[in-house]
């Protein structure tokens, strides 16, 4: 492992602590050993995802208390999990990495992320004390294995309050087509690329990918904005 290697490492590790919606700044320490057994017993519940790029990774991030973080989604509103929130923090520390793609976070066991020699592990502190932990494994001309995604529990009524202040994307889309390399490719300026949707229904409104309403596109001091006109039930978005 080489000095840049490790220093990228170690800002991964930094960055992403920086972010992360605990009540306490948490400072990111090197486990010179790697996981313990005590991380990898708690690693079976944790937050991975995939980076892709120049260089490419595997983040993993367990944290002691996970249930608070996932408490304060609430179940009477269903639209942000424990992914949603942590993947800032995520995006954070792959952001280190240079350009790239981070795949979507998911939940699930990071025990063998953890158990991995080439992962770095690194004790999250707060007064001292362990919060949890992350683990980053760099790849500079490798590939990534796949997982697929883990359903995620349900997520019991909490407090907002705590995760007030994480940025989230909201996306409206118009509408989809499938077209073949070679159309894309035969694209210029002028040509007309017809969607699934016609004219006058409603645009789907995503948050972090999640379709969670419906709403009209409409113009606001000559900026575009959307009209949300309904909310969808949690296991309708789904």
């Amino acid at each position: 492992m080489t000095a840049t290697t490790t220093t990228l490492h170690t800002g991964a590790a930094e960055a992403l602590a920086l972010q992360l919606p605990t009540p306490a700044p948490l400072r990111a320490l090197a486990l010179p050993g790697g996981a313990t057994s005590a991380v990898l017993e708690a690693a079976v519940d944790g937050v991975v995802a995939s980076f892709v790029g120049g260089l490419s990774a595997d983040l993993a991030l367990v944290l002691t208390d996970l249930g608070t973080i996932t408490a304060a989604g609430g179940t009477d509103h269903g639209l942000v999990d424990v992914t949603d929130v942590l993947r800032p923090s995520l995006e954070a520390g792959a952001s280190v990495l240079g350009v790239g793609v981070l795949g979507a976070a998911r939940r699930e066991s990071a025990a063998s992320l953890f158990a991995d020699p080439e992962t770095v592990v690194f004790e999250l502190t707060a007064g001292g004390l362990p919060a949890g932990w992350f683990g980053i494994r760099i790849r500079e001309n490798g590939t990534i294995g796949t997982t697929a995604a883990q359903p995620v529990s349900s997520i019991p009524t909490g407090n907002l309050g705590r995760i007030n202040n994480v940025e989230m994307t909201l996306t409206v889309e118009i509408g989809r087509t499938r077209m073949s390399v070679r159309d894309v490719l035969g694209m210029e300026p002028g040509a007309v690329v017809e969607l699934d949707r016609s004219a006058g229904a409603p645009a789907d409104v995503l948050l972090n990918g999640r379709l969670i309403a419906h709403g009209e596109v409409v113009v606001v001091d000559q900026d575009y904005a959307v009209r949300i006109t309904k909310i969808l039930d949690v296991a309708e978005s789904l």
